[in-house]
């Protein structure tokens, strides 16, 4: 593989003339279109599965929200089991100069990571409706069986992102400018996708009511720089960050506006407040602030060392996100955001008329010096998240299987 250039890291890369593809391959084969039809059935069940929870309860386990997510994981055994078995016994050369070989198998690598992620999410489902059965917890997200949920949708989301950047990558290298283009704007959709559900697994840390304090900002800057800096180095559009959050920020409020229109009505006590439709999850981080700060940034900084790069990126992803995100949750706490948009009043069947949430009241703020340490542990996770990213996002500038 070619070595990956430090100082301009849009241009694109040199392959070896021997490990590329056959130009004659299509731009976006029906088994990605199928694996990215899997990443928005997860993620739209993910919310919905979460807006049942806060309307109805648990009342059953085939829930529509449930298949949804569920089916993420059939989707991704169709596109995965063709790729893997068409691979290793029809062996096509176009597919096996794309491929790697695992356990005797042969297939591209994000495959096999997304083969993965979807076992580990259908074997999430016995595990989850035993946990329900057995402690009866209803409106947590953070549970073992969710967690294994959540670990395997990453691997199917990875995996996915593999497989389309590996196309990608050969589309570059073999000068299909337009094949590039399409592939560039379909990583970036995917792109989102990780961020929607990454956000989802941080739900109980970013509420309104966390956001004057440091635990809200330090759960976002655990991963989520690492999702930019890996978007932004490895997709080669310095657009991406922006194009990505702009996803992510569509997703959420498109649930806002969507999911209450349909009715829904408590089945699991107690009810502490009358539900009549299905209330979503609550209003979208802005991400967009730092991740337009970044790329500008990170624009200016190609010929940095990760290290200083990764250091320096820190303080600016959560500076900027408290600089945003501080004075919008001031707002969301007014009753100008009381209104259909914002969804600061739809409230789940269990909160209470004492409760922070209820009254519209911050959650153990934190001020001075005790905000400060935080912030700064925050931006130290930042730091740590790029640094990750940024090597990520430059391997993954190389990979062509």
């Amino acid at each position: 593989m070619a070595s990956i250039s430090r100082v301009n890291l849009l241009a694109p890369q040199t392959i070896p003339a021997q490990a590329r593809v056959p130009e004659s391959e299509a731009a976006i084969p029906w088994y990605l279109w199928c694996s990215v039809l899997a990443l928005t059935s997860n993620t739209i069940g993910g919310y919905w599965d979460l807006s049942w929870h806060r309307s109805i309860g648990r009342d059953s386990f085939l829930t529509p929200a449930h298949i949804a997510i569920y089916l993420c994981g059939v989707l991704s055994a169709i596109s995965c089991g063709y790729l893997i078995l068409n691979t290793t016994f029809r062996r096509p050369a176009s597919m096996l100069a794309s491929s790697v070989k695992i356990f005797g198998f042969d297939a591209p690598l994000g495959a096999f990571i997304s083969a993965w992620g979807g076992i580990a999410m259908l074997t999430s489902a016995p595990f989850d409706d035993w946990w329900h059965n057995t402690y009866g917890l209803d409106v947590k997200v953070v549970s073992p069986p969710h967690a294994l949920l959540q670990l395997g949708s990453f691997a199917v989301a990875f995996g996915t992102f593999i497989l389309i950047l590996g196309a990608l990558n050969r589309a570059i290298a073999n000068g299909r400018v337009a094949d590039s283009k399409s592939l560039q704007r379909l990583l970036m959709y995917v792109g989102g996708l990780i961020i929607v559900f990454q956000m989802f697994f941080r739900y109980e840390w970013i509420r309104d009511t966390h956001q004057h304090s440091s635990i809200a900002y330090a759960s976002i800057a655990i991963g989520i720089p690492t999702i930019f800096a890996m978007l932004w180095y490895g997709l080669r559009n310095r657009w991406s960050l922006a194009m990505a959050s702009g996803v992510y920020m569509v997703f959420l409020i498109g649930q806002i506006l969507i999911l209450p229109l349909f009715p829904a009505v408590p089945k699991l006590g107690p009810v502490y407040y009358p539900v009549t439709h299905f209330v979503p999850a609550p209003f979208p981080i802005l991400l967009l602030v730092p991740a337009a700060l970044l790329e500008l940034f990170w624009n200016r900084t190609q010929a940095w060392k990760p290290w200083q790069t990764a250091l320096a990126s820190g303080p600016v992803f959560v500076l900027s996100l408290v600089a945003a995100q501080w004075p919008f949750a001031n707002f969301l706490m007014s009753k100008y955001a009381a209104n259909r948009f914002f969804a600061t009043t739809m409230f789940s069947y269990g909160t209470k008329s004492t409760g922070d949430n209820f009254l519209r009241h911050f959650t153990t703020p934190e001020y001075g010096m005790i905000l400060t340490k935080g912030l700064v542990l925050a931006a130290v996770y930042a730091a740590v998240s790029t640094w990750i990213g940024i090597h990520l996002g430059r391997w993954m500038r190389s990979i062509e299987r």
